[in-house]
């Protein structure tokens, strides 16, 4: 069985930024193997990545670049995240989701809250104060998404296969 893929949104540059900004400075930095990210889905099927890229690429051609809000701060419990909120995107993603319905994971099937998580597998105390912190400063934001990126999942780091923009990003 081959490395399953992952699929995340692409981020302006400047909103990477301060997302991944955020991720250094609070993710245990023996555990943060990735950049900051949000994902669509966990678990695309690995063995025919081209044939991945070719369906994603199809579904994202006649997309305009979404506009994304980041709608506020979420405490996960051992963590923090960025509540994100996308009526295209999120249609997008269940256009992805039926072209791959029969090879979903139940993780990739359930309802989808996307985020950007920026702390994880903390004390839930570390958690509860990087949340407050966070949320007293936080003002709604709006940025727009390129395209989205597949990655192959290495058992921890991820290898970028492919930047695959929507059709008004290109």
């Amino acid at each position: 069985m081959s490395d399953p893929l992952i699929l995340t949104l692409q981020m302006e540059d400047a909103t990477f930024a301060a997302f991944d900004g955020l991720r250094r400075r609070h993710f245990p930095e023996t555990l943060n193997h990735i950049p900051a990210h949000a994902t669509l889905f966990h678990h695309l099927p690995g063995e025919d990545p081209d044939a991945v890229v070719e369906t994603v690429t199809a579904l994202a051609r006649a997309e305009q670049a979404p506009e994304i809000a980041v709608t506020g701060v979420r405490f996960t419990g051992r963590g923090v995240a960025y509540a994100l909120e996308s009526e295209p995107l999120t249609a997008f993603r269940a256009r992805i989701a039926a072209a791959f319905r029969d090879r979903l994971t139940a993780q990739d099937r359930q309802g989808w809250r996307p985020h950007v998580t920026v702390q994880n597998k903390v004390k839930p105390e570390t958690a509860r104060a990087l949340h407050a912190s966070l949320a007293q400063g936080f003002s709604p934001s709006r940025f727009r998404a390129p395209g989205i990126l597949l990655w192959r999942y290495l058992g921890g780091p991820w290898e970028r296969l492919a930047a695959i923009p929507f059709g008004g990003a290109a």
